[in-house]
Parts: C-alpha cells; sequence; structure tokens
C-alpha cells in the first residue's frame, strides 16, 4: 500500500510536530482520540482522522482512518502549505482518496 507506515510518518516532520503525530498515532493505537485529532472534512463521518500539528508557524498534517478494527491505516502526511486558507490540498485530498481504496482492498483480502 502507498500509505505510511506510523513509524515512517513523522520523519520529516520537524521534532516537536513530529512527536505530536506520533503521541496522536499512538492514542489512536489505544482506542483513544488525541486533542490534535478531528475528523476530515469530505470523508463521511469520523472514520478518516486528521492531526494537526503546528510547529514555528507551519502546519504539519497526518491523515489516517480506523475504520478496520485491526489495523490504523496512515493515508498521508505532509506539511500544509497552501495560501489559500485551512483546506487540505486537492492533491493530498485525491491520495488520500486513492490510498484509502488501497486500505480497503487490503481489509478485505486480510477477511479472506
Amino acid at each position: 500500500m502507498g500509505g505510511l507506515k506510523p513509524q515512517e510518518t513523522c520523519v520529516d516532520f520537524p521534532a516537536k510536530s513530529g512527536a505530536t503525530s506520533a503521541i496522536a498515532l499512538y492514542a489512536a493505537q489505544q482506542g483513544e482520540t488525541d486533542p490534535a485529532v478531528k475528523p476530515l472534512r469530505g470523508f463521511g463521518g469520523g472514520s478518516v482522522l486528521e492531526i494537526i500539528a503546528r510547529y514555528r508557524g507551519d502546519t504539519w498534517r497526518a491523515v489516517y482512518t480506523v475504520r478496520y478494527p485491526e489495523a490504523i491505516y496512515v493515508l498521508q502526511a505532509f506539511q500544509k502549505k497552501s495560501k489559500s486558507g485551512i483546506a487540505t490540498p486537492r492533491k493530498d485530498v485525491a491520495l488520500i482518496h486513492q490510498r484509502l481504496g488501497e486500505a480497503e482492498r487490503l481489509h478485505r483480502e486480510r477477511q479472506n
């Protein structure tokens, strides 16, 4: 799958924002929701979540899904650079949709 593994998600993030993302992913693995997490709009409910970490005026995001009880799939991690407000850039939304489809396929394969 094209998604990132939790230990790879924060590698290029600055230390503080990477730690925020790692802590939030760890909380998700424990069935908890970190305060830095919110549902990502446009994905139908609360099963696709976004971690927002701010550091020195920059915003870093990691998007993951908790749709499947056996795994948390990290779908995308990136630095928010858009000058057009708080919206997630279209290319990242498209990649998240693609990787969510891959996660669904992997889930189905594991069920068989």
